[in-house]
């Protein structure tokens, strides 16, 4: 590894071979830019692209396909209020163009309590139907009388409110992660030139994820979905903005001590080299076990989130190199690194922190503990699962729509279960699903195949789709149902199937990502002992964290409870982005440990990487923040969590925690690896001063 990382390093930092770097990107970029455009046109929009592989629902939504040439997709509107007849009698002539051939719009059909009428209007789903859609509400809404209120939902409304919010996605996500970016790096850096080049790295590096994204989805299967494809830029740059921070920290020292730039980059490389290497890993690995999940959505954001991650590396680790080397020193400018002056000062607040976790180091640790352990404890009453209405932070027209109905018509009349049977078990299917208590009727639809073999019922639940009363019917549904080879599928279907598969999800993933962690730690560090006690603290980082996002939740942002999927996204993306700083910190503590000694080598390490680590840190946390803003309550939840996750390994974990571990166990920290045997024998390599006053170089040159 130390001569493919020698190698590596030799390219963009050589005279000529900056140049060679940064004309291969620039083609790369160029011959294939067109192909990154493209990402839009292997996504998967379709409902299974959200649901467990091989779930019921998601084997009826397959099946449902074979029934038409022409399937329909219904929009409901609802009217409420005193004159609503007139406007929908009148709505209901305007609405007939929209109905495919052989349909037919409905009559209003009023409400068991006569408050409301309910009109349900066809739409071809083989025709733009957010359009259709969009016309529609501009229908209902026109003309509408004093005190009536017209919304517009069912399957159809609740599509295109869904598709809105990815539409905007990606261009609000990348716009703010952008610009997040930019201001965290001009305020770390003071200078007006230096934020370019990891801004400009990051912008090759998405160009790249994209195109590999899209050329993997089109020809090898890799599974795209509008969640991941968001979530993958604000990884790539969050990710590639905290390699770029570690490297230039580096590249800055190394400048300090040798006149050439050309080898100060190749030292900075080879030295930041396996640290940021050992970070892509385990990110990228971890990402990729979601691979074992059996929700398509996760396994989709895992898979791309790796592919990101990989990308990112490898342009912060040639073509940002490239761009420094060829800029040069007055690229730091005002704050230019100068050839034998001190690499920082004498005293900085890092030096003090370690010196006072040093002082009481079992006190730190304890605390530490104490407070992250306090955190957790705020999990404990979590609640889980999200109603479709809870699903947004602002109420799109199609929940206000089935709020409506719910009030006013059995609550599943806009949403009703699909069941698929065998043409002739069709009767005694109908019979065995009106038994099923929480059945307010079942309809036979009139939909067959084209070979007559099978039919297709219509299930209107008393409850709401999404309610837990309305799972328990389907349940029931199931269990009536299944004797006769029948599925049992629809919204509530699919809502129950997700939830299980998520409870699924956590037991096999969970373990195979801390066994892919430990292997990648104990490869670095060539230790058992200290591995061990990193995944101990990021996991409990990652329960603290949330504890505290759930507090927030519920007394902050007013969310009603946890979505599904934020247990295992979360654990994996904490867990894979937290144990980064831990290896950052921990790379630099084993060399400065071989050459000073444990106690001063901890300290040293600390001091060394504690503010580059803390930019990384908050630069990681708000670019994830992000997503606290967008209207999906899933995204925000994830944004929220992330972020405090990052922002107490980065101020709690990786300041205190760890070093105070660190130096309480001493050398044992190392054991079995050969550091906890040289220092044993007292091999501390020469003689250097304390961490607290370090100002002369570290290294020899190599």
């Amino acid at each position: 590894m130390r001569a493919l990382l020698q190698r590596a390093a030799r390219a963009p930092g050589g005279r000529g071979g900056k140049w060679l770097v940064l004309a291969a990107w620039l083609i790369v970029a160029v011959a294939l830019g067109p192909l990154a455009g493209k990402l839009g046109d292997v996504e998967d929009t379709s409902a299974n692209a959200f649901l467990p592989r091989g779930a019921e629902s998601a084997r009826v939504n397959t099946e449902l396909e074979r029934f038409r040439t022409d399937p329909v997709v219904p929009a409901v509107v609802v009217y409420t209020g005193d004159g609503a007849e007139a406007k929908a009698d009148a709505d209901r002539a305007a609405f007939a163009k929209f109905a495919p051939a052989g349909e037919q719009v409905t009559r209003p059909v009023p409400s068991e309590d006569g408050e409301a009428l309910m009109t349900v209007v066809p739409l071809d789903s083989e025709d733009e139907i957010t359009d259709k859609v969009d016309e529609l509400r501009e229908i209902a809404g026109a003309n509408a009388p004093p005190g009536v209120d017209v919304q517009v939902g069912g399957p159809a409304g609740s599509l295109t409110d869904s598709v809105a919010v990815f539409d905007s996605l990606d261009s609000t996500l990348l716009l703010a992660t952008g610009l997040v970016v930019a201001v965290l790096l001009l305020i770390t850096y003071r200078s007006p030139v230096l934020w370019l080049l990891p801004l400009l790295s990051v912008g090759f590096a998405a160009v790249l994820t994209q195109v590999c994204t899209y050329l993997l989805a089109k020809h090898a299967g890799l599974p795209v979905d509008p969640q991941s494809s968001g979530v993958l830029m604000v990884l790539v740059f969050g990710v590639g903005t905290d390699y770029a921070l570690l490297l230039i920290a580096r590249y800055r020292e190394e400048l300090h001590r040798h006149t050439d730039r050309h080898e100060a980059m190749r030292i900075a490389l080879r030295r930041s080299g396996p640290a940021i290497l050992a970070s892509a890993a385990t990110i990228a690995v971890g990402l990729a076990c979601l691979a074992f999940a059996d929700i398509n959505s996760s396994r989709s954001l895992g898979l791309v989130g790796a592919v990101g991650v990989v990308c990112g590396f490898l342009a912060m680790i040639t073509v940002l190199p490239a761009l420094l080397v060829i800029t040069g020193r007055w690229v730091f400018w005002p704050l230019v690194p100068r050839h034998g002056t001190p690499t920082r000062k004498a005293h900085t607040v890092w030096s003090r922190i370690g010196a006072a976790v040093a002082r009481r180091p079992r006190w730190s640790w304890m605390m530490s503990v104490a407070v992250t352990a306090a955190l957790a404890l705020s999990a404990a009453g979590i609640s889980m699962g999200l109603t479709q209405s809870e699903m947004f932070q602002d109420k799109p027209e199609s929940v206000v729509a089935q709020e409506q109905i719910s009030a006013h018509y059995p609550s599943g009349a806009s949403d009703p279960a699909e069941i698929v049977t065998r043409t002739d078990r069709a009767d005694a299917v109908r019979a065995a699903a009106s038994a099923v208590g929480g059945v307010a009727r079942v309809e036979n639809t009139g939909d067959r195949t084209p070979d007559g073999e099978l039919t297709t019922l219509s299930v209107v639940l008393r409850e709401t789709p999404d309610s837990q009363a309305a799972k328990d019917t389907i349940d029931g549904l199931r269990e009536a149902v299944h004797p006769m080879g029948a599925l049992v599928g629809g919204t509530t279907a699919e809502s129950l199937d997700t939830q299980r598969a998520a409870h699924r999800d956590l037991t096999t993933v969970i373990p195979i990502v801390l066994l892919v962690v430990l292997a990648v730690l104990m490869w670095l560090l060539r230790a058992l002992v200290a591995p061990l006690l990193l995944l101990a603290t990021v996991v409990l980082s990652y329960f603290a964290a949330l504890g505290a996002s759930n507090l927030l939740f519920v007394h902050l942002l007013g969310f009603a409870g946890v979505d599904w999927s934020i247990p295992l996204m979360g654990f994996v993306f904490l867990v894979a982005l937290g144990i980064d700083y831990n290896i950052f910190l921990m790379h630099r503590v084993k060399e400065e440990a071989g050459r000073l000694g444990h106690t001063r080598g901890v300290l040293e390490g600390l001091t060394s990487t504690g503010g580059v680590i803390t930019s990384a840190g908050v630069v990681l946390a708000a670019t994830f923040a992000v997503f606290a803003g967008l209207p999906l309550v899933t995204m925000a939840q994830m944004g929220v969590l992330v972020g405090i996750g990052v922002l107490l390994d980065t101020f709690l974990v990786r300041t205190v925690l760890v070093p105070a571990l660190a130096l309480d166990l001493g050398r044992w920290f190392w054991w079995p690896g050969g550091l906890f045997h040289r220092l044993a024998r007292g091999e501390r390599g020469r003689p250097a001063r304390p961490a607290a006053t370090t100002a002369a170089p570290a290294h020899d040159p190599a």
